[in-house]
């Protein structure tokens, strides 16, 4: 008996561990354009124009503006949420196969003031 809580213990431990892995990586919030994708902190996420075929074009002095969201090497795509790789290797999430990024002037959650930088090429991201 003693064996068997032991397995039951050990694999609800696993199935715990892996769906918390598989959180989505964002969550949604509100502005004053409505509904957003947020990171975990609750701020704004953004996607540029210039991103095509499922790559970033926003690398070296545009990724400290607009730093991506990262994915850790252990995570695994998820319904509309996909993870490219970035020119310097690292794992990128995207949404509906366009790449997410913060975008380092937003100060709290609900800011949008990323939206339309660019001649119009950054745009909120939304669910």
């Amino acid at each position: 008996m003693r064996k068997l809580l032991i397995a039951v213990i050990a694999a609800a431990t696993t199935l715990a561990t892996v769906a918390m892995a598989q959180m989505a990586p964002t969550k949604t919030g509100d502005s004053a354009k409505g509904k957003v994708l947020t990171n975990q902190s609750g701020m704004t996420l953004y996607v540029f124009d210039k991103d095509s075929g499922g790559k970033s074009a926003c690398n070296g002095p545009c990724e400290g503006n607009w730093p991506p969201l990262t994915a850790m090497a252990s995570s695994m795509a998820m319904g509309d949420y996909t993870i490219i790789s970035r020119d310097d290797g690292t794992k990128q999430w995207a949404y509906k196969g366009r790449p997410l990024y913060n975008w380092k002037n937003d100060k709290a959650p609900g800011d949008i003031t990323g939206d339309g930088f660019l001649n119009g090429s950054w745009h909120i991201a939304q669910p």
